[in-house]
């Protein structure tokens, strides 16, 4: 009897100690991802990495955000997300402006929020995941120079006061820097409009002489393909093309020849890694949410972590079309 006793308490203790193990997660654990436009490839990319990392962990993962660009729908967006006290927020921030005191807002209310694909650096956030965008935008630069032998105009497809985005442009222009003979004609704001981007093709198409618009660089992912368009109804064929990121179209546009070239991010992993690291901070928060653990030099966070990003071209293009497909299945 005395032995059965022993046995069964053993047989309680491990129960007890499995089930607490297994008692880390719960679907009661909310996890949200708040994007920047939920109807783009790239973000149901990110919230792809971001749900798969919520099933392996057991928790729940939410997507919200505005379908097209719109910082002030984001802004109710977060605030939704905010109120119902969730164990996490993901936050891509199309204008800091518009969301910085949200974000400090809500991590003083000790709900965590992390940055991804677009920092505000200067709120409370944790920490940001994504490219570094500065030399991403260098990558795109480089290109072009090597595609124009160091001599051409240049117009640029951006969206005015979205810290990555800006942040390409200032690799962009750091590269230029050093090619007296690079110029950039114009930087065009399309503020996620693509049929602006269109229309301001054709305009730049249609001029000649020594204003001839000899490469265009999209620094969003949703132009690329758009503009590609655009030069090919001309039927012109010595201009260069740089996109950005790797949605179907504009990879089959590399692969038909109607694109150079695109800088691939990363966002499968942003998500991913971004739902990780606020279930790490949700179960070991530091003592004070809101200090600036930027400075601090036993900071348990990072300040950035880098996803990378790489060019790609006709010559490498399959393989990434590969990885596209088997995604889908």
């Amino acid at each position: 009897m005395q032995r059965m006793k022993v046995t069964t308490l053993t047989a309680l203790v491990l129960c007890t100690v499995l089930i607490s193990g297994c008692g880390r997660h719960s679907k009661k654990e909310n996890y949200y991802l708040i994007s920047v436009s939920t109807k783009l490839p790239y973000w149901q990319t990110m919230a792809a990495g971001f749900n798969k990392a919520a099933a392996e962990y057991g928790v729940t993962a939410s997507v919200r955000g505005p379908e097209g660009y719109d910082p002030q729908a984001e802004l109710t967006a977060l605030q939704r997300a905010a109120a119902t006290k969730p164990a996490g927020i993901l936050i891509s921030v199309s204008d800091p402006s518009v969301l910085s005191a949200e974000i400090n807002a809500t991590v003083n209310a000790g709900i965590p929020v992390i940055t991804v694909d677009s920092d505000a650096v200067a709120s409370r956030r944790l920490f940001f995941i994504g490219t570094n965008n500065l030399e991403a935008g260098r990558l795109g630069g480089r290109r072009v120079v090597d595609k124009l032998e160091g001599k051409g105009n240049v117009v640029i497809f951006t969206l005015a006061g979205q810290p990555n985005v800006e942040e390409r442009l200032k690799g962009i222009k750091d590269v230029f820097s050093d090619y007296p003979e690079m110029k950039i004609a114009d930087v065009v704001d399309i503020k996620g409009n693509t049929i602006k981007a269109f229309d301001m093709t054709r305009r730049y198409m249609a001029q000649t002489g020594e204003n001839k618009v000899d490469a265009f660089i999209c620094l969003e992912s949703s132009s690329g393909k758009i503009v590609s368009d655009a030069i090919k109804r001309t039927g012109a064929t010595d201009r260069v093309l740089v996109a950005w990121d790797v949605n179907e179209d504009t990879l089959n546009a590399i692969k038909d020849g109607d694109i150079d070239s695109t800088v691939a991010q990363k966002p499968f992993t942003m998500g991913y890694v971004g739902l990780r690291a606020l279930d790490q901070v949700y179960h070991n928060p530091p003592k004070d949410m809101t200090r600036d653990w930027s400075t601090d030099p036993f900071s348990p966070f990072p300040v950035f972590i880098d996803t990378g990003t790489s060019l790609v071209d006709k010559s490498d293009v399959d393989s990434y079309l590969e990885a596209a497909a088997r995604m889908k299945q």
